[in-house]
C-alpha cells in the first residue's frame, strides 16, 4: 500500500470512528462537556457560601453552592443560576458572584456528571436536576416570601425554557426570567460541536440531524406567557450566533426585552454595565425596556415590530 493510500485509509477509519461515537453517544455526547472535580470554591473570591446536596427523583446526588446575600445587605430575592454545557461550578461563578452584594442570594447547581455531582449528563434526565433545585428552593425558609429569579446561561437557559414550558406550576413561582447567550436549537449546538473537529467537520450537517430538536428552546419559549423575560446576547458571540436570540425573542410572548451586548459567549456580567441592566430589570421586570448605547446594535425587536 502506498503511503498516500495508507494515509487516506487511516483518515477514513478515524472519520468512521468519529461517526460511530456520535451515533452511539447520540444527543448527549454533543450537548454536554462536563468537568469533574472542583478547582476552587467561592471562598477564593471572598464570598460566603455553603455546599448543598440535592437529590434528583432517580436518586442521583447533585452538588450545589448556596451564596447568601452579603452580611448587612437586605435580601431582595433569590436567583437560581443554571450554567452552560462546559466545565462545572467554579468556571461559571463569574455569572452570579456579584449578586450577593446586591442583595440577591444565589443557588448554583452542577448537573449530573459535572463537578462533584453523581451520574452522567443526558436528556431528558437532566431536567430532573432542575426539578431537584426547585424542590430545594421550595423547602428553604430563607427563600420564602422573596422574589424568585431564574438566570439561565447558554445551554442552562435552553434547558430551563423547555422545563418551565412543561411545568407551568413551577414557572409561576418566578417573578423574572433572565437568559444569556441561549441557543435556539439543540441541533445547532450539535452542528457546532461537530464543526470543531476535522474528523466530523465534513459531515456536520447530516450528523447534526441525529440530535433530537423537539426539546429546543425555540420550540418551547412561546409557552412562557409569564413572567417577564430579559434576553441578553452578545453581537460578538461566535459560539451561539446572534440569530439565535432573535428567533427566541420573536417567539417569546410579552413582556420581554432583548438586550444586545458586547464580548465573548456568556461573558455578559464581566461588564458592570450589564450587571446594572439586570438589576434595573429585577427592580421592575414588567416595565423595564432595555438599555441602548453607542457601538451597540439597536434593540429593534420591540413590541411594535412585526413578527
Amino acid at each position: 500500500m502506498k503511503p498516500t493510500t495508507r494515509t487516506s485509509f487511516n483518515g477514513l477509519r478515524l472519520l468512521t470512528a468519529g461517526m460511530l461515537l456520535v451515533l452511539l453517544g447520540g444527543c448527549s455526547g454533543l450537548l454536554f462537556y462536563p468537568e469533574r472535580g472542583q478547582a476552587f470554591t467561592p471562598e477564593r473570591a471572598r464570598l460566603a457560601y455553603s455546599d448543598v446536596t440535592l437529590v434528583a427523583a432517580d436518586g442521583v446526588r447533585l452538588h450545589a453552592w448556596w451564596l447568601p446575600a452579603k452580611q448587612g445587605v437586605a435580601v431582595k430575592g433569590t436567583v437560581l443560576h443554571l450554567h452552560g454545557n462546559g466545565g462545572n461550578l467554579p468556571g461559571h461563578l463569574g455569572g452570579s458572584y456579584w449578586l450577593p452584594e446586591q442583595g440577591y442570594q444565589v443557588l448554583m447547581i452542577d448537573y449530573r456528571g459535572y463537578g462533584l455531582s453523581e451520574g452522567k449528563p443526558r436528556l431528558p434526565e437532566v431536567y430532573q436536576d432542575i426539578a431537584a433545585a426547585m424542590a430545594w428552593l421550595d423547602q428553604s425558609p430563607q427563600v420564602k416570601g422573596k422574589p424568585l429569579v431564574l438566570l439561565g446561561q447558554s445551554l442552562g437557559g435552553a434547558m430551563a425554557i423547555h422545563y418551565l414550558a412543561a411545568h407551568p406550576e413551577q414557572r409561576e413561582r418566578f417573578s423574572a426570567l433572565v437568559f444569556d447567550g441561549v441557543p435556539a436549537s439543540y441541533r445547532a449546538v450539535g452542528q457546532y460541536a461537530l464543526s470543531t473537529s476535522w474528523m466530523t467537520w465534513p459531515l456536520q450537517v447530516p450528523l447534526s440531524w441525529l440530535v433530537p430538536d423537539a426539546d429546543s428552546a425555540v420550540e418551547s419559549v412561546g409557552q412562557l406567557t409569564s413572567p417577564p423575560k430579559l434576553f441578553f446576547h452578545s453581537i460578538d458571540d461566535d459560539l451561539v450566533p446572534m440569530n439565535n436570540v432573535i428567533r427566541l425573542y420573536q417567539q417569546a410572548p410579552p413582556p420581554r426585552v432583548l438586550q444586545l451586548t458586547r464580548g465573548g459567549h456568556v461573558q455578559t456580567f464581566a461588564d458592570p454595565t450589564w450587571r446594572e441592566v439586570m438589576l434595573r430589570f429585577l427592580d421592575d421586570p414588567s416595565h423595564f425596556t432595555g438599555l441602548r448605547r453607542l457601538a451597540e446594535v439597536p434593540n429593534a425587536y420591540d413590541e411594535k415590530s412585526p413578527q
